[in-house]
């Protein structure tokens, strides 16, 4: 029996606990908020803060919308999808430090069912979080995998494993031959523990974010920088925006079943670059990121 009521109670405390997370790191700047509402069912909530001390941009929302049909490119996978009535909910965030040396970092979870009269609704969680490092350090890489593992591995040993990979593939660019980071958890399509587990497991990776991320905020955000890094961080956000826009589903999803735009691209930077052919010096820290755009294990 899924209970959709204690799935949104969760979410809302989630979206909350993030937030304060958040501006008490920054220290200066507060989440503004915005209420809306979906033509076709539905709303949410969308928590923007701007121009802080260390978030030059940070938005965490949450959704739960609902339609009387899927669109063709939901259900062409899953058939069986098709003639349901659908709702969906979840906590989305993305976060665009000012300091290049503190990673950007996104984190959702969420839960989607489909109900037919007469018939069993299907259901499942999914979610997880990344990290995209600029300058990468390791030390704060083996913190956010280990943290990540740590949360889930009381639902069973294979999941960090299995998640930890699924995450370098979803978080990979083909046209740049690179990933997004250097990874995390990513999970989707999951009920295999049964609800009230599998909730259980959605709970454990959505509390996991605040201590794998912020620790590493806190070491890093008083570093000194330049222009040279400045733009070097703005110059890799291009590569966020491209993921963002060509590959991610959950972006996809919103804008094809009439989600609120403004709500969708939120996790868009501020200010981002291109450069046309651009090399990085031989041997500098900017050319030294390429490394970490592969596959590694860092356990």
């Amino acid at each position: 029996m899924t209970d959709f009521h204690a799935v949104r109670i969760y979410l809302l405390g989630l979206q909350d606990g993030i937030c304060q997370a958040l501006e008490v790191e920054d220290g200066q700047a507060t989440f503004q908020q915005d209420q809306w509402e979906r033509h076709e069912g539905g709303g949410g909530t969308s928590r923007v803060m701007a121009d802080g001390a260390v978030f030059e941009k940070a938005g965490v929302g949450f959704s739960h919308v609902k339609g009387s049909t899927l669109p063709p490119s939901a259900t062409a996978a899953r058939p069986e999808l098709a003639g349901r009535s659908w709702q969906a909910m979840g906590v989305s965030l993305v976060i665009h430090p000012e300091n290049p040396y503190v990673p950007t970092s996104h984190a959702n979870v969420r839960f989607f069912v489909a109900e037919k009269e007469g018939e069993e609704p299907v259901w499942w969680f999914g979610g997880g979080f990344d990290l995209t490092p600029f300058y990468p350090i390791d030390e704060d890489c083996v913190h956010f995998h280990q943290v990540a593992k740590d949360a889930i591995e009381p639902f069973g040993a294979e999941y960090y494993p299995k998640y930890k990979k699924a995450c370098d593939s979803y978080f990979y660019l083909p046209h740049r031959d690179e990933t997004r980071g250097i990874g995390g958890l990513f999970f989707d399509d999951f009920n295999e523990l049964g609800f009230e587990q599998s909730f259980a497991f959605m709970q454990a990776v959505g509390n996991a974010f605040v201590p794998a991320y912020v620790p590493i905020v806190t070491r890093r955000k008083t570093i000194t920088y330049g222009m040279r890094e400045r733009e070097f961080q703005l110059y890799r956000r291009g590569r966020y925006v491209e993921f963002n826009l060509v590959y991610d589903r959950g972006t996809l999803f919103g804008l094809q079943s009439g989600g609120r735009t403004e709500s969708i691209l939120m996790s868009m930077p501020p200010l981002a670059r291109w450069e046309y052919g651009y090399v990085p010096e031989n041997n500098s820290d900017e050319a030294a990121l390429s490394v970490y755009l592969k596959p590694r294990e860092w356990l």
